[in-house]
């Protein structure tokens, strides 16, 4: 294999192992995002209690209701984050 050849396989090599660490950083970076799941599309647990296991919400936008979304992007789709639940459950 000629240098050139090699230089270009390292390059590709490094490359591929950058698109592939991104998304595992980025699946960490996750918060709860409450008001904006669809019937059936939760994440899990109701704030309420009314059920404790993913894909049972019964319906849409329900407050108690979250999904997981990437961080910083729970107020773009008009959500509410766990603090706010909080807060509008005690007030």
């Amino acid at each position: 294999m000629n240098q050139r050849a090699m230089i270009a396989a390292a390059a590709a090599s490094l490359m591929s192992l950058t698109f592939i660490a991104a998304p595992a950083h980025a699946a960490n970076e996750k918060e709860k995002c409450f008001g904006i799941a669809k019937a059936g599309q939760n994440d899990c647990a109701s704030m309420s209690g009314v059920h404790s296991c993913a894909g049972q919400s019964k319906v849409d936008m329900d407050k108690g209701e979250w999904k997981y979304v990437a961080k910083g992007t729970c107020k773009e789709m008009n959500g509410m984050t766990l603090d706010e639940i909080k807060m509008m459950k005690k007030g």
